[in-house]
């Protein structure tokens, strides 16, 4: 089966007989000194004729090659070339016109017919051009398949990719951090090992599993450990191969894989992204594709027209539910939905003792601290943190992973990497220092702050610096009291930059941007206002596990809206108070603090603390 590569190669081998040939056949079409000489009228030539100036002509179908008596004294004897009709005898024109016909004196007319490569050469260029074009429309649908490994008269079959049982496996235990999506998933494997225990006890298994989650929650993973644990074929692919430009080719696909799926019982098929052709149908979401919801609707048939003892299970994953059609999600079909959450510090501790395995850490690392100091991350991502840890090793000739290296690969996976190219001035450096040892100072005073983990001055990404804050455990419920903590150290950036130099620079523009959605939140959507009450303000549209936000609708009025920027002020203000209050009080702590991450540069969290213990002593 030749490829798109190959394809494309003949095509310009073809291209290039193709001038070949034309060449060819020009040089068929004249002799001698012929080429680029004008072609003469036949009226012309019979006239010369008739005056004896030509000696022979040479007719091959309605082409003319005329010689001229060399005593002509018209270029100089040599040949030219003429046309006229096929239909029309030369002969009798000559003879009618008055010329002299045949030797010795007369004019000599040859006919010869076509050569063999002539007529060969017409015939290659009158169908060449159909060749192309159906070189160009074979090309076309080998690419409209996805990948051109397919026979392009093969549209229908599926390009699901099947993982057969004696492939080397994925197993629960090679999954971390998701507990209870396992619990939830521990049935379909026992259904999937022993079904007559289930059936004989009437009891169905869910037709559906729909995986949701984040990206990066391991959802995939997940499907294929459960393949894994059952020893059951693997049917893998991506709901986008579904949707083609030809129409019912998703369809048709659809009914492959799922005949398919039938035929290798018991087995799991696992669609991926499955928001791509299982949108809700008539909402106007993917540009109303007919050809996405004629293959939405072939899956929703094929998913509830399983026989009660057929092995399949389907899984899906997505991480848009909020989208997906309601009559996908309904019992019998995707009957139950696991939901797959960012780790916990205990979970993220496991994810990263599964990583790790195969790899050399040093004796002083400890995966429970870096699980602490990764709040948020994904289990792709500490997988990246894992594996970026030891690129840093390698980089740096170590023999094994020790915690420098893995706490500059968190730095890096959330920063970026350091910018040590970049040079900038003294006092815009003192500026960035004042700034990040305000961020810490404030920190450290306020009691319902996070604990500073480090501080630094190098330059990563788009920042010039950073102050890095872990929780003590991890935070699913927020405090008034945290709120208005954590929006006085984002203002104590900017307050530090006032105090020392007197001056207002754009560092804080982040800053402020957090500060003030923080507060925005507490007013519209935790209730946390005194004047506006415990209510909601405006209707939030959003991307639910992509962080997102879409739009918003304004449900109030503009005196509420008033109240709402008052209310919002009025925090911030309170906010940058209170962090004036504190860098003012502990001044010298702050030029302390700052001086060492002049010289220094980076400033640990337990560093932080022995300085301003020490001042306080």
């Amino acid at each position: 089966m030749i490829n798109n590569n190959q394809l494309v190669r003949t095509l310009l081998i073809l291209g290039g007989l193709l001038i070949i040939a034309f060449l060819l056949s020009s040089s068929c079409e004249s002799r001698g000194g012929t080429n680029g000489n004008r072609d003469m009228p036949v009226t012309e030539v019979i006239t010369m004729a008739k005056a004896g100036q030509i000696r022979e002509i040479e007719v091959s179908d309605n082409k003319l090659i005329v010689y001229p008596r060399a005593t002509s004294g018209r270029d100089e004897g040599r040949p030219f070339r003429s046309r006229m009709d096929s239909q029309t005898d030369l002969v009798s024109l000559l003879l009618e016109s008055g010329a002299k016909v045949g030797p010795p004196s007369g004019v000599q007319v040859t006919f010869k017919g076509s050569s063999g490569m002539s007529s060969f050469l017409g015939i290659v260029l009158m169908l060449f051009p159909i060749i192309l074009i159906g070189g160009l429309m074979f090309w076309m649908m080998r690419r409209g398949q996805g990948g051109g490994g397919q026979n392009p008269m093969q549209f229908g079959r599926t390009t699901a990719k099947k993982v057969p049982v004696d492939r080397p496996l994925v197993t629960f235990g090679d999954v971390a951090g998701v507990e209870e999506a396992k619990a939830e998933l521990r049935e379909v494997v026992e259904f999937l090992r022993s079904p007559l225990r289930f059936q004989s006890l009437g009891a169905k298994i869910p037709k559906g599993v729909l995986l949701v989650g984040q990206p990066g929650t391991g959802k995939t993973l997940l499907a294929r450990a459960v393949a894994g644990e059952a020893g059951a074929v693997f049917f893998h692919i991506s709901g986008s191969e579904f949707v083609e430009m030809f129409v019912g080719v998703g369809a048709a696909r659809v009914r492959d894989l799922f005949g398919q799926a039938k035929r290798n019982t018991p087995c799991i098929v696992f669609i991926d992204e499955i928001d791509a052709v299982g949108r809700q149908r008539g909402a106007g979401l993917g540009g109303g594709n007919d050809e996405r919801e004629q293959t939405l609707n072939q899956i929703l048939v094929e998913m509830d027209g399983f026989e009660a003892n057929v092995d399949v299970i389907v899984l899906a994953a997505t991480n848009r539910p909020d989208v997906l059609d309601p009559a996908l999600l309904r019992p019998g079909r995707f009957d139950r939905r696991v939901t797959l959450d960012l780790p916990d510090i205990e979970g993220r501790k496991a994810i990263l003792e599964v990583h790790s395995k195969g790899k050399p850490l040093a004796p002083e690392v400890s995966l429970g601290i870096i699980a602490k100091q990764t709040p948020g991350f994904s289990g792709a991502d500490l997988a990246n943190l894992i594996n970026e840890g030891a690129i840093l090793a390698v980089r740096s000739d170590r023999k094994d992973i020790s915690m420098v290296e893995l706490e500059e690969a968190i730095e890096r996976v959330t920063a970026g990497p350091e910018r040590k190219s970049r040079v900038i001035s003294a006092r815009e450096k003192g500026m960035v220092a004042y700034h990040e040892s305000g961020h810490a100072l404030v920190a450290w005073c306020m009691p319902h702050a996070d604990r500073v983990h480090k501080i630094s001055i190098v330059s990563r990404g788009t920042m010039g610096g950073h102050t890095s804050m872990l929780p003590e455990e991890d935070r699913y419920l927020w405090t008034k009291n945290q709120f208005q903590d954590f929006m006085a150290v984002a203002m104590g950036g900017r307050v530090a930059e006032q105090l020392i130099f007197d001056e207002l620079t754009t560092g804080a523009s982040n800053d402020f941007e957090r500060a003030t959605k923080i507060a925005e939140n507490m007013i519209k959507r935790y209730g946390m206002s005194k004047n506006l009450g415990p209510r909601t303000l405006g209707k939030r549209q959003e991307l639910i596990f992509l962080g997102r936000e879409v739009n918003e609708e304004q449900d109030y009025g503009e005196g509420v809206a008033a109240d709402i920027d008052r209310e919002v002020k009025s925090l911030l203000d309170e906010a940058y108070e209170r962090a004036e209050n504190v860098l003012a009080e502990h001044k010298a702590e702050l030029v302390k603090v700052a001086e060492y991450l002049l010289e220094h540069e980076t400033m640990s969290g337990e560093t932080l603390e022995e300085i301003l213990t020490d001042a306080h002593d």
